[in-house]
C-alpha cells in the first residue's frame, strides 16, 4: 500500500488528460478482473433503468467501472496538487454559497457520486465543515486519506458510534455537516422508500437532522467536466420548506433528487455499491439471482 500511495504521489504531477485516460483504461481492466462487483452494478442497473437494453446496461456499468478508477487516480491531484491548480480544475456552479451557509446551520448534502471527494476539497478550500468517516482497514491508506482531506480548512470528523448529538452540536455551532445520504446500513435508523420505483432502506438522518437542527440543506454534486477538463462541483439551492412534518415524505423526495442527478451522470454514480442490500421481510436478496 504504501508503493501505491508512492505511485500515485507521482501521478499527481501528470497533466489531468493523460491521468484521466489511464483511469479510464485501468477501469477497462477492472470490469473484466472484477466479476463479483460486475454483477453488483449490473443488479442494480437491471434494478434502476429496466428501460435500457441488457446490451446498454452492460455498457453503463463499463463506463462506470472507467468513471470510478479515474475518480480513485485522480484523487493524487486532490491530495499533492497545489490550492491554484485545483481552481484552475475546479468549476464552481454557481460561486460557492459562503455568506448562506453562514446565515444558518447547513447540512451539505453530497450523494454517492463517483467524484464526491472533489465535492469535499472544493468545500474544504472555502470553509471548514464536519463530516461522518469510517476507518480504512489498512492504516497507511487510512493515514493518506485523512491527510489528503485535511490539507485545507481543517474538518471534524466523526464516527458512527459518536451519535447524532455530536453532530448537532457541531451545527449548531456553525460548522456544516457533510453528509452523505445514500448508503445502505441496515434497517436501523432507516425506512424503506423508493429509488427508482424500487424499496431501498433509506437513512432518515437527513431530515431529523435538518428538523432538530432547523437546519438548511444545500445539494452540492461533482461530477467530471468533458473532455479531461477536470471537475464541476453544483451547489444546488436550499430546498424550500424542508423536511416539513412528514419524515418518510422527506426522504423520498430526497431519494427522487438523487434519482434526478442519477440519470444526469449516469456512469458517475456509485453502482457497485449494494444499495438494495436490505429488503423488506419476506423478500429474497437481489444480488444472489443475476449471473
Amino acid at each position: 500500500m504504501r508503493l501505491l500511495i508512492a505511485f500515485m504521489w507521482l501521478l499527481h504531477w501528470l497533466p489531468l488528460p493523460i491521468l484521466g485516460r489511464f483511469g479510464v483504461a485501468v477501469g477497462s481492466l477492472l470490469f473484466i478482473a472484477m466479476p463479483t462487483r460486475r454483477k453488483i452494478a449490473l443488479t442494480n442497473l437491471r434494478l434502476c433503468m429496466p428501460e435500457l437494453t441488457e446490451a446498454q446496461r452492460v455498457a453503463l456499468a463499463r463506463q462506470h467501472f472507467q468513471a470510478y478508477s479515474r475518480s480513485v487516480w485522480e484523487r493524487s491531484i486532490l491530495w499533492w496538487s497545489s490550492e491554484a491548480r485545483l481552481n484552475r480544475l475546479i468549476k464552481k456552479v454557481p460561486a460557492f454559497p459562503g455568506q448562506q451557509i453562514a446565515a444558518k446551520p447547513t447540512i451539505l448534502l453530497c450523494p454517492h457520486f463517483v467524484c464526491l471527494d472533489v465535492a469535499g476539497a472544493a468545500t474544504a478550500m472555502e470553509i471548514s465543515a464536519s463530516s461522518m468517516y469510517v476507518q480504512q482497514k489498512n492504516a497507511a491508506f487510512d493515514q493518506a486519506l485523512r491527510n489528503g482531506r485535511s490539507r485545507f480548512k481543517p474538518p471534524k470528523l466523526f464516527t458512527r458510534q459518536d451519535g447524532i448529538k455530536t453532530i448537532l452540536r457541531a451545527l449548531r455551532d456553525g460548522l456544516p455537516y457533510f453528509m452523505l445520504p445514500d448508503m445502505d446500513f441496515g434497517e436501523k435508523d432507516a425506512e424503506f422508500v423508493p429509488f427508482f420505483g424500487v424499496p431501498a432502506a433509506t437513512l432518515t438522518a437527513t431530515a431529523r437532522l435538518a428538523l432538530a437542527a432547523k437546519a438548511q440543506v444545500i445539494p452540492v454534486i461533482a461530477t467530471f467536466l468533458p473532455n479531461y477538463q477536470g471537475w464541476q462541483v453544483t451547489y444546488y439551492p436550499a430546498w424550500d420548506d424542508y423536511p416539513g412534518d412528514d419524515i418518510t415524505a422527506a426522504t423520498r423526495r430526497m431519494n427522487e433528487f438523487i434519482e434526478e442527478r442519477v440519470r444526469e451522470a449516469p456512469a458517475e454514480y456509485f453502482w457497485t455499491h449494494k444499495r438494495f442490500k436490505t429488503r423488506p421481510e419476506g423478500e429474497a436478496s437481489f444480488y444472489n439471482q443475476h449471473k
